[in-house]
């Protein structure tokens, strides 16, 4: 079983380095002719052996002689369109290197579901926690308010007295961490959510990323 891991492994890592190679592909050719390939303003497609100046700056491709595309060259783009192709690429870029450390680290999809349920272990177990103590502080917090009913401003009484200075700082303090640690709380219900969330888009990565390396084994075996 480990063996058959390693292989379509390899053969996957393989994949994805042959599909960046060819996103980053430089454009070098055969030795053969080159032809050009253009589309004008009408949106016709133009082929020769070398692009018109007013059309220099259009996307264009270049074919070798057997008419493949062997470089691709981008339009002239603004800073906002160029921006938005860089932070394209680089997306791209890092979805390959996420896609080599799934296929790198995992065996199975149970392995995936495993590293899962112990993350997700760890967030509950804060969660649980973190409820426990927000219990403990509201009733440390309706403690003090039935202390200060009392005093003033809450007994509005005349004879009412002034709430005591330690009984006020007292219920600052506590209100405060309550709401202290309902945010923490509702931060760690929201990182719970994305454990969930990444490692189900990542079990169907991964499942997608075996059935490609499947496909290509078995096409591969049927040209031997």
């Amino acid at each position: 079983m480990r063996k058959a891991f390693l292989f379509l492994a390899t053969v996957l890592c393989g994949l994805l380095v042959a599909t960046g190679a060819h996103a980053q592909k430089s454009g070098s050719t055969s030795s053969g002719k080159q032809t050009y390939k253009w589309v004008d303003e009408k949106g016709v497609t133009h082929y020769g052996d070398s692009v018109p100046s007013e059309y220099s700056q259009r996307e264009q491709q270049v074919l070798n002689a057997q008419g493949v595309e062997v470089q691709k060259r981008q339009a002239e783009m603004s800073p906002v369109e160029a921006a938005a192709y860089a932070a394209k690429q680089k997306e791209e870029a890092l979805r390959r290197q996420h896609d080599m450390f799934l296929i790198s680290t995992y065996p199975s999809v149970k392995e995936i579901e495993n590293v899962r349920d112990t993350r997700l272990d760890q967030i509950n177990a804060q969660i649980s926690a973190s409820e426990q103590y927000i219990a403990s502080l509201t009733t440390r917090v309706d403690g003090l308010k039935q202390r200060s009913m009392i005093y003033a401003p809450y007994n509005t009484k005349p004879s009412a007295r002034r709430m005591p200075d330690d009984l006020a700082e007292e219920m600052v303090r506590a209100l405060s961490e309550l709401r202290t640690q309902n945010s923490a709380l509702g931060q760690r219900r929201t990182e719970l959510q994305k454990v969930v969330d990444q490692f189900d888009g990542d079990i169907k990565r991964f499942k997608e990323l075996r059935t490609s390396a499947a496909a290509s084994v078995n096409d591969a075996n049927r040209k031997k």
